[in-house]
């Protein structure tokens, strides 16, 4: 060798590793592990952006054909306030369907709305209320679906609210529309279990609120549970919340709060409580009868020229000895 280094022998390929290979190999191999990570990594954020990650429930596992919860995107926030803002319309046939809210079915009046990604916020609208104004009138429309392709401002009615604010030939109008607070109600909420939902997957839809939701909690061991909404309208727990009856603590983005109780796990079936989102009226209470007070007794005609004394006045004719004296009037709890 004309470099003066000493020749290396032959490699035996049969022969073991020297302690220095056997370190180089180690290290080629952690090396190999870190890259796979890496690259693992990498696919699992990418993928997470995409469409975000399915649900890792404890078993058994979610139901088949549930939908990935989507990305918010950046400044998505539903229509609230009593804001006016300015946009378009267009219209729409939904078919009876309830949209991506997951209605059961379109509202028997027809009188709903899409809006776009950027106020749909990824279900944070639905079930609030638009009150919209076109060249012929104003309509209110229940937040009921999502149309993607359609930018901020741009409604998409259906096709019988788009006919009380505009002509239908026009196809596109100039429209005007502010959310609608406190919007009266329909009845008490009503809650519907998700099919496949299990003790060990809680997913539920929430209806007749009336405004847009903020949260919804489950009573669990003495504690309350926040539900994760989904860009479908469905409340969930993934890991499941037992196998009930329910209370579930229901607040608008309003500060509005309801408390239901008794939801059970019927998946598919809607079920309507006892209580209201606002407005409830209060219990009614049995009034306090009041005593007559007695007559003063009247006076006779003297028969005598010596004078009448007075009548004497009974304590009980006070109307503050009345109220101390009357037994307690019940009042209803309920």
């Amino acid at each position: 060798m004309t470099d003066g280094t000493a020749p290396h022998p032959p490699t035996d390929p049969s022969a073991p590793a020297t302690a220095p290979d056997r370190r180089a190999a180690t290290r080629r191999r952690r090396l190999a592990a870190a890259a796979l990570v890496t690259v693992a990594a990498a696919v699992a954020v990418a993928l997470a952006v995409r469409g975000g990650a399915a649900p890792a429930c404890a078993a058994p596992p979610p139901p088949a054909g549930v939908p990935v919860l989507a990305a918010v995107p950046l400044g998505a926030a539903p229509p609230v306030g009593g804001a006016t803002r300015s946009g378009k319309a267009t219209f729409y046939d939904s078919a009876g369907a309830g949209g991506n809210c997951s209605r059961p079915a379109a509202p028997a009046n027809r009188m709903y709305v899409a809006l776009g990604p950027s106020e749909y916020a990824a279900g944070a609208s639905c079930g609030g209320f638009l009150d919209v104004t076109g060249p012929r009138g104003t309509v209110r429309v229940l937040v009921m679906d999502q149309c993607p392709e359609c930018a901020p401002g741009h409604l998409d009615l259906s096709a019988e609210a788009f006919a009380r604010i505009a002509d239908p030939v026009q196809g596109v109008v100039k429209v005007s529309y502010r959310a609608v607070v406190n919007p009266p109600l329909s009845g008490p909420l009503t809650f519907r279990m998700k099919e496949g939902s299990s003790q060990w997957w809680f997913a539920v839809l929430v209806g007749d609120h009336g405004n847009p939701l903020r949260s919804v909690e489950v009573r669990q061991n003495g504690s309350w549970r926040a539900a994760q909404r989904q860009d479908y309208n469905y409340w969930l727990i993934e890991s499941g919340a037992g196998p009930g009856p329910y209370t579930i603590r229901v607040t608008d983005v309003y500060g509005n709060r309801a408390t239901a109780t008794g939801v059970r796990m019927l998946p598919g079936q809607v079920q309507r409580s006892a209580v209201r989102m606002y407005g409830a009226k209060p219990a009614p209470t049995t009034p306090t009868p009041k005593k007559p007070r007695p007559a003063s007794p009247t006076p006779s005609t003297p028969t005598s020229t010596a004078p009448t004394p007075a009548a004497p006045t009974s304590a009980l004719a006070d109307p503050l000895v009345q109220a101390a004296a009357a037994p307690p009037t019940p009042t209803s709890c309920a």
